[in-house]
């Protein structure tokens, strides 16, 4: 196909972390593919090997509409050259996609998982805004797009989490209302999202007046390789009995 863009055409500049697989390389290469080439994409990922299978979507080309750029989420120096490369684009909006998972008894979970899910998971998803929110503060409009889970809301729906209570019990024998089962041995997984949705409900309120919108997508089962690219509890495998 012809990739060219349409003369004098204003695209939607489009920035997503986490596109080697799953959900981020879906949205890159359907943004990417757009037949009206609306969108310039830059599609981010820690490894750019990796990034063959974004373009064998895209039929093994890489479209004019399409930029791989190298973006660990866990390194500061890594994420401040991908600022750097897009400094002097008007990026409109920032996908903040990357996520790692980890399933097991807790007590399996090493401290060392835990706090590498965490860094991607949570500390990530903070040291991405923090890199291009200055610029979309500057020119008062954006929008910041950020991968939660239903893990982050288990326990209720929406509309009755904040009001619903967990199951206890008292000296009359009273009980509290039942909540739906949560996510078995995703404590930690769970922990990180719930982590996720805190800071995007507090973020949202103080980007309001800067004309900056923040969405959480709170996704449910999805079919990728996310449950194959799952962390081990404990890397050495010392604990796993």
């Amino acid at each position: 196909p012809s990739w060219a863009a349409l003369p004098g055409m204003e695209r939607t500049t489009v920035l997503i972390t986490g596109c080697s697989s799953g959900i981020g390389l879906g949205l890159a290469a359907r943004l990417a593919a757009d037949a009206a080439r609306r969108f310039k994409v830059y599609a981010t990922m820690r490894d750019l090997a990796k990034g063959e299978r974004l373009l064998e979507r895209l039929g093994g080309c890489c479209p004019d509409t399409l930029e791989l750029l190298q973006l660990d989420v866990t390194d500061p120096c890594s994420l401040a050259a991908a600022a750097q490369r897009v400094q002097g684009q008007q990026l409109d909006v920032l996908v903040c996609n990357a996520g790692v998972g980890l399933m097991g008894p807790l007590e399996t979970c090493s401290e060392q998982a835990m706090k590498t899910l965490f860094d991607v998971n949570v500390f990530g998803a903070v040291r991405t805004i923090q890199a291009f929110l200055p610029a979309m503060k500057s020119r008062r409009a954006g929008r910041i797009i950020v991968s939660s889970s239903i893990g982050g809301l288990q326990g209720g729906t929406p509309s009755t989490l904040r009001h619903t209570e967990l199951p206890v019990g008292n000296s009359s024998g009273a009980q509290g209302v039942a909540l739906p089962p949560g996510l078995p041995f995703n404590a930690v997984y769970c922990a990180s999202k719930f982590a996720v949705e805190g800071l995007c409900e507090s973020l949202a309120i103080v980007l309001r007046p800067f004309n900056i919108h923040l969405t959480l997508v709170e996704c449910g089962p999805v079919h990728t390789s996310f449950l194959a690219n799952l962390q081990r509890p404990d890397p050495e495998g010392s604990e796993m009995r």
